[in-house]
């Protein structure tokens, strides 16, 4: 019996942990869905997540808000997609190159200005954290509750921002277009649709989206803001929507498959466990790569990274 309610523990602290690591997931891969199914790779939300983080982190320090830090997150994330959307959908230059210069840049940037406020050190400068919140009557469902209804604001706030991208995309007129332009961009410009208007808004708003799950990192996941926090949780946001086939509910399973892998190991290594950690390490990465082994061929939008002139 106390077996089996250790064996329990150990599972609901596992998916409680899943919960956590899949949120900055879920609003990075938001965010990049509406970029993609206009058309445009969201291959720098690795930088946009950084920078997110450094800009909801400042914002915090100087405002004492977490949701002013939230708030100039977003506006990092918009300003650092803005610069994105004007390189690769005004002047249509490479969406590969650009996207990857800008997670470059926004790593440096963020390195510089954070050791020129607050200098070298190993003493960490601190904020404070989203608290969680235990929602009535939910939270006291045996297992389930402390699973999913004593998490904090952001994470009820990612779950509500996957049913509202699914809405928008599939069951309004806006999103038709969008998807409409991903698709085939001339024959949306013949019905009057502005290509490069649409597109240049869907990146700004992946920018403000994943521009949150930065901040979800420096103020939810932790209470400071480290270099390179983001640990590649863009790229594998970019991963993740190809695994979720551009839907926002796959996307959604993908974010929490990985966090499951993610969460798991930390717990794995925190137990003791007789494996080397580098193993355990490896395990969100080879799990994803297994899974989209099997997904089967993904179908993505035609016109995608294909810049869009005008004739």
């Amino acid at each position: 019996m106390l077996k089996t309610y250790l064996n329990l523990a150990f599972l609901v602290t596992v998916l409680q942990a899943t919960i956590r690591m899949a949120t900055p997931l879920i609003w990075a891969t938001m965010g990049g869905i509406f970029s993609e199914k206009a058309g445009v790779l969201s291959i720098g939300m690795e930088g946009i997540l950084l920078v997110g983080a450094f800009g909801g982190f400042m914002g915090a320090f100087y405002t004492g808000s977490l949701f002013m830090g939230v708030i100039v997150a977003m506006l990092a994330g918009g300003l650092t997609a803005s610069i994105y959307g004007y390189m690769t959908v005004k002047l249509g230059g490479s969406q590969a190159v650009i996207g990857t210069a800008l997670v470059l840049f926004a790593a440096g940037i963020t390195g510089f200005f954070y050791r020129a406020i607050f200098g070298v050190s190993s003493n960490l400068t601190n904020v404070a954290m989203f608290p969680n919140l235990k929602l009535p009557v939910l939270s006291h469902i045996p297992y389930l509750g402390p699973i999913l209804f004593e998490q904090n604001i952001l994470v009820y706030l990612g779950f509500l921002v996957v049913f509202a991208t699914w809405i928008i995309l599939y069951r309004t007129a806006w999103g038709l277009e969008i998807r409409s332009i991903g698709e085939h961009p001339e024959a949306a410009d013949t019905v009057g649709l502005n290509v490069n208007l649409y597109r240049t808004i869907c990146v700004l708003l992946s920018g403000l989206l994943g521009g949150i799950g930065g901040a979800y990192l420096s103020l939810a996941n932790a209470n400071t803001f480290v270099e390179m926090m983001s640990a590649d949780k863009g790229f594998m946001a970019f991963a993740i929507i190809i695994l979720g086939k551009y839907n926002p509910l796959g996307a959604l399973l993908g974010s929490l498959l990985f966090g499951f892998a993610d969460a798991l190991q930390l717990r794995l290594q925190a137990t003791g466990v007789n494996i080397p950690y580098q193993f355990l390490l490896m395990l969100p990465y080879v799990l994803t790569l297994i899974v989209m082994a099997g997904a089967g061929r993904t179908v993505e939008p035609a016109a995608l990274a294909k810049p869009y002139k005008k004739s």
